[in-house]
């Protein structure tokens, strides 16, 4: 599994390029194919970061992720 930077996932923002990713867990998501996230953000949450602390105040749990491809891992 390749492994990316925060820097290499902040390029997929759903601005700089089409891939719109995020990260939540130490796992990078790909996420362009979800209405919600298609112009890279959904409500106040930005694509290219890293989600993790930011689920708690999310209406949805941890499982809403295992609709998306998993594409890499988050250098930590």
């Amino acid at each position: 599994m390749d492994a990316f930077t925060n820097s290499q996932l902040a390029l997929r923002n759903g601005q700089d390029r089409e891939e719109v990713w995020i990260a939540y867990k130490g796992l990078i998501y790909d996420v362009s194919r979800s209405r919600f996230w298609k112009t890279g953000n959904h409500y106040e949450h930005w694509a290219g970061q890293d989600l993790t602390d930011e689920l708690k105040d999310a209406p949805h749990t941890e499982k809403v992720f295992d609709k998306f491809e998993v594409v890499g891992k988050l250098k930590t």
